[in-house]
């Protein structure tokens, strides 16, 4: 990491930055609902403003540590960086179908990470403003108060969130797989951005969560904040969590939640 980089400066550079992008996602889909005259579609609206706030936040972190690298959907690098290295993991616009109908649920999701270990980050709801962060050891916060998960260790009182994939391929095994879990637990929410989902766990207005097929950038944030929250966030059979499955879960509930999944091999189909 670079000389006097701490997480907490990190986090400093990451939520300025962060609070501007989401500025700009939701500026760029109000002036779209009021100029439609320039949008041949409403997916084009999407697509333009993924690719502004991710380049507006790639030119941010350049300016202010043009030494690091940048790892995002459209722009940044895809190369691992040199070893002791910070890389920014972004994701401009987090639930881009919430984006595209106007449902308050999309969110931007930065993360500062060292050798694979994510360190910093921070998710904003660019729709209602809000904020989470968490730091390596320096626990998860929202407005000034600290996080903690739910108590939940009952799976058959566990409410759980969840997201699917747009392949249909994908999509029919993952609805297999909630078919089974449905009536091991309290319901099931599905609220379309997995950063914010993971939030939710965070602050324990989700008891649980888990996805098979999220990006790095989907979770790196997300991951921490639960994670530094007291949360269990990792994969099924000892894997760490990434495209295969996202878990995460109180402790007490996390091995009868894992049980579950594994025996409906949510980490597995196409």
């Amino acid at each position: 990491m670079r000389t006097g980089s701490t997480v907490d400066e990190l986090l400093a550079v990451a939520v300025p930055v962060a609070r501007a992008a989401a500025g700009t996602a939701r500026r760029m889909r109000a002036e779209a609902i009021t100029d439609v005259e320039t949008k041949s579609t409403r997916t084009d609206v999407v697509t333009e403003a993924d690719r502004a706030v991710e380049r507006q936040v790639v030119e941010a972190l350049r300016a202010a540590r043009p030494g690091d690298g940048v790892f995002g959907e459209e722009y940044g690098d895809s190369a691992m960086p040199e070893p002791g290295a910070v890389r920014w993991v972004l994701d401009p616009i987090d639930g881009t179908v919430n984006y595209l109908y106007g449902l308050p649920q999309y969110a931007v999701s930065l993360a500062a990470e060292v050798d694979g270990a994510v360190l910093a980050g921070v998710v904003i709801n660019a729709a209602t403003g809000e904020e989470w962060t968490a730091t390596r050891g320096g626990g998860a916060w929202r407005d000034g108060r600290r996080l903690r998960c739910s108590g939940q260790t009952e799976l058959a009182e566990a409410l759980v969130g969840t997201g699917f994939a747009y392949r249909a391929e994908r999509r029919a095994h993952q609805g297999a797989v909630l078919a089974g879990l449905i009536t091991q637990v309290r319901d099931i929410r599905r609220f379309g951005s997995a950063a914010l989902d993971l939030c939710s766990v965070a602050e324990g207005a989700l008891d649980a969560f888990y996805e098979k097929g999220l990006n790095p950038w989907d979770h790196a944030a997300g991951g921490l904040i639960a994670a530094e929250a007291g949360a269990t966030v990792a994969g099924l059979h000892g894997a760490p969590a990434g495209a295969d499955l996202v878990v995460a879960a109180p402790a007490g509930l996390f091995p009868a939640l894992h049980a579950v999944l594994a025996g409906l091999d949510a980490a597995g189909g196409a």
